[in-house]
């Protein structure tokens, strides 16, 4: 693989903020806070401007907060 290759491949994972956003079903603003509080751990990347979250980063964020059964039932 060229370096061409590689960094094609890479920013085909990269994903927008609006992409992200409906992925995780929250607004981009809930995004902006979570990356000006540290609220919760979800890498990005900042190109000038432009942010940017790989899918790697998003898939591992859902694995982190994806809960097994409690055995509680709330109604």
């Amino acid at each position: 693989m060229n370096s061409s290759t590689a960094i094609n491949s890479s920013l085909n994972k990269l994903l927008t903020p609006q992409q992200t956003a409906e992925i995780l079903g929250v607004s981009t603003g809930t995004l902006d806070v979570w990356r000006c509080t540290g609220r919760y751990s979800l890498p990005y990347v900042r190109v000038g401007k432009l942010i940017r979250y790989n899918v790697h980063d998003i898939n591992a964020f859902i694995a982190r907060r994806t809960l097994g059964h409690t055995g509680e039932c709330y109604e």
